[in-house]
């Protein structure tokens, strides 16, 4: 489940998240806290001075990363540079700062 398919409600003009459950957690002897039937493997987390923690669900994904076919077009762009099949000159003067 993606964090906007949560459902929301409107409250005084602005969007809260609906209350699924609410429960008292204690760290266990190693400073961990466990969350119950979590819907999310990752999250983001938000320490307040007043102690007040927020947690916001994350999904990791890989780092950008360009395509094959990205990849394929670059290679063929290069091999024109390379035999001289390149387009004209662009003229950038007026660009420049004077």
């Amino acid at each position: 489940m993606k964090s906007w398919d949560i459902p929301l409600y409107r409250m005084g003009g602005f969007v809260m998240p609906t209350l699924l459950k609410e429960y008292d957690a204690k760290l266990d002897t190693k400073r961990r806290l466990t969350l119950r039937n979590n819907r999310f493997e990752y999250y983001h987390v938000q320490e307040y001075a007043d102690g007040s923690i927020l947690l916001e669900p994350r999904e990791l994904v890989a780092p950008f990363q360009i395509s094959a076919n990205t990849l394929a077009s670059m290679d063929v762009a290069m091999e024109n540079y390379k035999v001289g099949h390149v387009s004209q000159e662009i003229d950038l003067s007026d660009f420049e700062n004077s």
